[in-house]
């Protein structure tokens, strides 16, 4: 794993006073994905708002969901990015993390934005529908991420396998390097759940399907898996694609029942300032999505104790 540290010097939004070398500094990793996806940003940006004199907040960058909270569960990180269908499956023991332990000591420090699923075709390739993928080389991400889990779920919600696509296992990052450096164009098509880092893309397969097969599609994926919510591309994100229809499921900021509720309390405190407000709106496309109003709506796992009193505090929860 790479690993960038940011660290902010100043008043501590903590009650830890920092009186010179009697100060003792705490160390609080955030796991986030690929460097470049969508959670590596909106976690440097985070880990630069809530530190402090006092606390050395980190973006670590990892494989994502999955691997963040196996990280978190093994005492390796101390936060991390997820799906909220992985972080539910992993505290209830279900989905892919049936037959295993469950994940008891994992908690919700708050529902940062909606990962919409994009599948997206090169140019030309005569792809119009799910059916159209059979023999396709396919990219589902990498293993450990939380795109690969929901990737299979979508294909199995069209009456599909990675048996019936040539599966290749790679970030968006990796394809585009690709076809920037070798002009590979064995790729046809890649799958991934994203949070707003497809302005190149060219078109949407949702909105170039048949309109019946498309719904099918959704709807048996909504029906199956009620972590799925409906959602819609913004017209504006994918060029000349408008009114694409899709699902999504909520990104989470993970933690441990192990960490302090003062840490966690002042974190969540730091997280819903000014200051940080003023950084996601900035810094990153994502960011104006994060809001105070929505940070504990579609957890599916319980608040960290310091979380919870914070919203309670603040009226979010009742």
């Amino acid at each position: 794993m790479q690993r960038r540290t940011l660290m902010l010097g100043g008043a501590t939004a903590f009650g830890l006073a920092a009186t010179g070398a009697s100060a003792q500094q705490a160390f609080f990793r955030i796991g986030t994905g690929g460097t470049g996806g969508t959670y590596y940003p909106i976690g440097g940006i985070i880990a630069n708002s809530v530190s402090t004199a006092t606390l050395s907040a980190s973006a670590v960058a990892t494989n994502g969901s999955v691997g963040n909270v196996n990280a978190i569960n093994g005492g390796n990180l101390e936060s991390g990015f997820s799906q909220s269908d992985v972080a539910f499956w992993a505290h209830s023991g279900t989905g892919i993390y049936e037959g295993k332990p469950k994940v008891e000591s994992l908690r919700a420090i708050a529902r940062l934005y909606p990962e919409s699923f994009h599948l997206v075709a090169r140019k030309g390739s005569g792809i119009r529908s799910f059916t159209d993928l059979k023999g396709k080389r396919l990219s589902l991400d990498e293993p450990g991420s939380g795109t690969l889990v929901d990737a299979r779920l979508i294909l199995a919600a069209h009456g599909m396998t990675e048996k019936d696509v040539r599966a290749e296992y790679l970030k968006p990052a990796a394809i585009r390097r690709q076809a920037q450096g070798r002009r590979d164009r064995r790729l046809h098509q890649r799958v991934r759940l994203s949070a707003g880092r497809d302005r190149r893309a060219r078109c949407d397969l949702g909105h170039r399907a048949d309109p019946d097969r498309r719904a099918g599609g959704r709807q048996a994926a909504l029906k199956s898996y009620p972590f799925f919510a409906q959602d819609a591309i913004p017209d504006e994100r994918l060029q000349g694609v408008k009114g694409a229809k899709t699902v999504s499921v909520n990104a989470l900021w993970l933690t441990s029942s192990k960490q302090s509720d003062a840490l966690v309390y002042g974190i969540v405190q730091a997280l819903w300032s000014d200051k940080t407000r003023q950084l996601l709106d900035a810094g990153h496309a994502k960011g104006k999505s994060i809001q105070l109003a929505q940070a504990t709506v579609g957890l599916g796992i319980p608040l960290h104790a310091g979380a919870e009193r914070f919203y309670r505090e603040k009226g979010v929860l009742k």
